[in-house]
């Protein structure tokens, strides 16, 4: 008889290997979600990683179990715990965006995510903490507070998907769903120290996700290892016919994952990347890492690229146009908050609004509405979009060389409380490794690579072709497996 697994065993364990468990008989769904609901009640409160603790989460593990039995589920995932990002709609569960403006919206729907990780028999722990709408860098600007980084006490898990990846470094929730718009899912991976995966834009159905910047956001998985989230991946990709964007994309081998080889395989290392702004300790560790993949026999190739100063003007002039018209449904009628003692139409437009959305949330709607209207539609919108076409034109150059680009996640490690919400232009110019990525749409992988003087996680990004995920977590697992983290 196999000796019985305890608790603190199993919020050390990778999921894949509870999803192993489980399957083997060795492990019960229950068992195990029964494990994460008592450490998130005994150990969130110190981190503030999940708005709402799901009350039916150990009911619905006792009917996965049932199914497990009768070979109803039999993916990798059956009856695994998962935290899902408070963005993400779920049928009869609190999606907030973090703002008060949608803190009594129940959904009656699911999100496409969400229908998949439930078909495939995972067990959905509850919604994790994030800047309001996704607007942040740093899980400060929520309605309900912010997340603390389980590697410092007084540092930021990084934004916006801070909760999702501050609930896997914590162990509270062994895998997670985040979103990324311009670096919200791999900047807390990077912070946090753990493992997270920016699709090919379109590859996971955005149907579900309250919009920040349609062109911009994508879903992804938040894991311990690049298996973990190359597994989530298969599982949520592929086309939607509920999302005219999405397209079909390759399940990744997970076997061969297991056995990739990098030697051979050119890497592109961007000058830009490691210029002025970053720090020595951040640039070292990713040279480290770099290193370790020459010495395994890939070649490594310096080069320029010096659209990455138009970067962050590009990124912000598009995610805050398309930001003010995603959030102009806000209005105090159809849904959301209602402000009482209003004389009119109008008033109960503006005090919905003034009252409902967070500061960080207003700055980016009056940017986006500056930047569209008539008198400087042209010497900004349109403006960024050309530079889009070039930092496209930049990439697609690249890759007819390389087959990853490598650089750091973020310019340092995670920032103080506070740092960047008196300075917000410096939390907008700490996105200036990322936004790249979203602005043409290609996959991106954030891989902890040591740590700072501090102690604090460094993040490395693979950055692949579109419709390469097999290539960056190839690069990520290979990475892991040889010891690395």
């Amino acid at each position: 008889m196999a000796t019985k697994i305890t608790k603190e065993e199993i919020l050390k364990l990778d999921a894949l290997t509870i999803g192993k468990l489980i399957k083997a008989g060795d492990l019960t769904s229950v068992e195990a979600t029964q494990a994460y609901i008592d450490a998130i009640k005994a150990e969130d409160p110190k981190y503030n990683s999940y708005i709402t603790v799901a009350s039916d989460a150990l009911d619905e593990a006792a009917k996965i179990n049932l199914k497990i039995k009768s070979g109803e589920l039999t993916g990798p995932f059956a009856g695994v715990p998962i935290a899902v990002k408070d963005n993400i709609c779920t049928k009869g569960m609190l999606t907030s965006c973090a703002s008060k403006m949608l803190s009594n919206f129940i959904p009656p729907y699911d999100a496409t995510v969400v229908r998949k990780i439930k078909e495939e028999g995972m067990v959905i722990l509850g919604k994790t903490n994030m800047d309001e709408f996704a607007m942040g860098s740093t899980t400060e600007t929520s309605f309900y507070g912010p997340t603390i980084n389980p590697n410092g006490e007084n540092r930021v898990p990084g934004g916006s998907s801070g909760g999702s990846a501050a609930s896997v470094a914590a162990s509270l929730a062994p895998i997670s769903l985040g979103s990324d718009t311009g670096g919200s899912i791999r900047q807390p991976a990077s912070f946090c120290g753990v493992t997270g995966l920016k699709p090919t834009y379109g590859t996971v159905s955005r149907y579900g996700l309250v919009a920040f910047a349609s062109s911009l956001d994508q879903i992804g998985p938040i894991g311990k290892t690049a298996l973990d989230c190359a597994a989530l991946f298969n599982v949520i990709s592929g086309i939607d016919e509920r999302d005219q964007s999405s397209a079909e994309s390759s399940k990744v081998d997970l076997e061969a994952l297991a056995s990739f080889d990098v030697k051979g395989k050119k890497i592109g290392i961007p000058d830009e990347y490691f210029g002025e702004g970053i720090d020595a300790d951040v640039k070292a560790r990713v040279m480290e890492a770099v290193k370790y993949f020459e010495d395994n026999g890939a070649v490594v190739e310096t080069f320029e690229m010096p659209i990455v100063e138009y970067a962050i003007p590009t990124y912000y002039i598009i995610a805050c146009a398309e930001a003010c018209s995603n959030l102009s449904r806000y209005d105090g009628v159809k849904y959301g908050y209602r402000p009482e003692d209003v004389d009119n139409l109008m008033d109960l437009y503006i005090k919905s609004r003034s009252e409902g959305f967070g500061m960080e949330v207003k700055r980016r709607i009056m940017l986006g509405n500056f930047v569209l209207s008539s008198g400087y539609y042209d010497a900004y919108y349109n403006k960024a979009l050309q530079a889009k076409a070039l930092i496209k034109k930049a990439f697609d150059e690249a890759f007819a060389k390389y087959d990853v680009v490598i650089g750091p996640v973020a310019p340092t490690t995670a920032l103080k409380a506070g740092e960047s919400l008196s300075d917000p232009l410096k939390m907008y110019l700490g996105d200036i490794c990322t936004v790249l990525i979203n602005i043409v749409g290609l996959p991106a992988i954030s891989v902890p690579c040591g740590s700072d003087h501090e102690g604090m996680p460094v993040g490395m990004q693979i950055i692949g072709k579109h419709f390469d995920e097999e290539t960056i977590l190839g690069f990520a697992a290979n990475y892991q497996k040889g010891g690395r983290s």
